[in-house]
């Protein structure tokens, strides 16, 4: 394999479920350092990969990616999580030569996953093709087999979970899988590890499902090493020292996500009643306070993470007495409590568990029910559309009853399973305006009528709405002790102009214009009518004019958003130029 740039392997596993194939690739030396990370390395693969657009996501050539980045298995805090990359089961662009068209997806998770895969003695997992039947992938270090998991298929993650660590007879091997919603291709379906933690964005959890692939296991004795040994020590005293001193750090400790639940409230920007408010009277019965008062129980962490910002609750009375999971975040508070007016700490616990169980991304799925919501108000729809369910505002019944279709996709649901875009192009009439999604993937739990940053985050994301995108990867100063390179910040933000140029080429090549880069009509023509925001919208032509800097200073096309020849070459990246010239 050569020699690895210290802080990799060198060595990628790939598995091809179609031939029962098993192989090692080399990581190129050059890709590693051009595109760092999981993400920029991601990228890379699925450009090389995927020649020609428009590609079924769903097909079994399209390949599905669990890479962990250099820093990752390291004891340095908050930085070991796995960026699972793909092409998108779930956006679509306004107009496409290509039905398939869809966007790259990468999608994040944290716990301890993506440090084995480095103990393994991997930079990352490479899946393709499609089992012939349903499959579980098991990596003992070189040991690496695709084993029979017929008997686990129709699993719920908890129960799987539990089944799979019988079925592995040790506990050291750390597991992702899907749940139903996977295994029924709901275009929205998560990856889940521990249960509990998500990759949820872009329908990743589609695609391993499209696979017939119903978990990895892994579990590994090696380590990558470290080019400058003491200045990588020196540096980790100074990051672990800096949580000390932060003062956020007692905050996220004890509240981790939740806390912002009350916060956002109270400054205008949450998601309230399908993004139609940004302030929701009932925030401090779901938020942080209430959840430590009433239902938390104990504090997770992530790997060689001080904050341990993950809580587990347990519902004590009531109809969802015994209900015990992780919850709620942020994200997940805001989504399926007030997006949807569910102000039942208890009933929004029995949501999150379901979610998890049946594995759904829990923001596409609340947006979901909160646009059906606000159609079945509206009167766009009726309770025969809804198969008999009364799907009214702050209705917890309800809402596990129209989960339970999305996951089976029955009735429905089988319609809903595609996402709120696909909503509104059935139901029609002006429900695109109130159908809250970017490029085909849903928002997440910020609004953004009194926050235009934020919504021009989502706006000109590559993977679709996305409240999260930034750089592939942090702490510029241990990558360098580790990798052995020089990196100033100069170089480090030209490796990220790169990556997201990329990334905007794929999608370009797609099919993906200016066109896509929108918001929906409710941020610019329906304020705010509540809270300290009140009266608050966007502007259009202020967002318009927004754009045009934007792409201009990119190094764009402000008219079609294609990167020129001048950009793409001062960042080596000719050779994706030569496929979009002519688009």
């Amino acid at each position: 394999m050569g020699n690895p740039i210290p802080g990799y392997h060198g060595v990628l596993l790939e598995v091809d479920l179609s031939k029962g194939k098993v192989n090692q690739l080399p990581v190129s030396p050059e890709d590693a350092s051009k595109f760092v990370g999981g993400r920029g390395l991601g990228i890379k693969i699925l450009w090389d990969r995927l020649k020609k657009p428009g590609i079924d996501a769903l097909s079994p050539e399209n390949p599905l990616m669990f890479l962990p980045g250099p820093l990752s298995g390291f004891p340095i805090p908050s930085v070991s999580r796995t960026c699972i990359v793909t092409k998108s089961a779930l956006t679509s662009p306004v107009k496409s030569r290509y039905r398939s068209a869809s966007t790259i997806s990468y999608s994040n998770v944290g716990g301890f996953f993506g440090p084995e895969i480095k103990f393994a003695g991997y930079d990352g997992i490479i899946v393709t093709g499609k089992a012939t039947s349903p499959a579980y992938l098991y990596i003992d270090d070189d040991k690496v087999e695709v084993r029979d998991a017929r008997r686990f298929w129709g699993m719920r993650t908890n129960d799987f979970d539990i089944a799979f660590t019988e079925e592995l007879g040790d506990r050291k091997f750390e597991t992702c899988y899907i749940g139903p919603a996977g295994e029924n291709l709901v275009r929205y379906a998560a990856i889940l590890h521990t249960s509990a933690r998500a990759a949820g964005r872009g329908g990743v959890g589609c695609v391993m499902g499209s696979k017939n692939l119903k978990a990895i296991a892994v579990k590994g004795t090696k380590m990558p090493e470290v080019a400058e040994h003491k200045r990588f020590v020196d540096l980790l005293e100074e990051v672990r020292s800096s949580f000390k001193d932060w003062p956020g750090t007692d905050r996220w400790r004890r509240y981790g996500t939740a806390g912002a639940i009350i916060d956002r409230s109270d400054r205008g920007i949450q998601s309230v009643k399908n993004f139609r408010e940004g302030t929701f009277s009932e925030a401090h019965k779901i938020g942080g306070i209430a959840a430590e008062q009433n239902i938390w129980v104990r504090d997770l962490a992530c790997y060689c993470c001080p904050l341990a910002c993950k809580k587990v609750g347990v519902v004590r009375g009531g109809p969802y007495a015994g209900v015990y999971h992780d919850g709620p975040e942020y994200e997940t508070g805001t989504m399926m409590g007030a997006n949807l007016l569910i102000g039942d700490l208890s009933g929004l616990m029995k949501e999150i568990a379901e979610l998890d169980d049946y594995g759904l991304d829990q923001i596409s799925t609340g947006n979901v029910i909160g646009f059906l919501m606000e159609a079945y108000e509206k009167g766009y729809i009726d309770r025969k559309f809804l198969d008999g369910i009364d799907l009214k505002w702050g209705d917890v019944e309800a809402t596990l009853a129209l989960i339970e279709k999305i996951t089976h996709r029955e009735g429905l649901g089988d319609l809903a399973s595609r996402g709120v875009k696909a909503l509104a192009s059935e139901i029609g009439r002006d429900s695109h305006e109130f159908a809250i999604h970017c490029k085909g993937q849903e928002l997440a739990a910020h609004n953004v009528h009194a926050n235009p940053p934020r919504a021009f985050c989502y706006a000109t994301s590559n993977r679709g709405a996305c409240h999260l995108s930034g750089d592939s990867l942090g702490h510029l100063n241990l990558l360098g002790a580790i990798t052995g390179q020089t990196w100033d910040f100069p170089s480090y933000i030209n490796t990220g102009e790169r990556i997201f140029n990329l990334e905007k080429c794929f999608n370009y090549r797609e099919g993906f214009r200016r066109r896509d880069d929108a918001l929906p009509d409710r941020f610019f023509e329906e304020p705010l009518t509540l809270g300290p925001a009140k009266g608050a919208a966007l502007k259009r032509d202020e967002f318009e004019k927004t754009l045009d800097n934007y792409y201009s200073e990119r190094g764009w096309d402000p008219k079609t958003t294609r990167p020129s020849k001048e950009k793409l070459t001062s960042l080596g990246l000719d050779f994706a130029w030569k496929e979009i010239r002519r688009l």
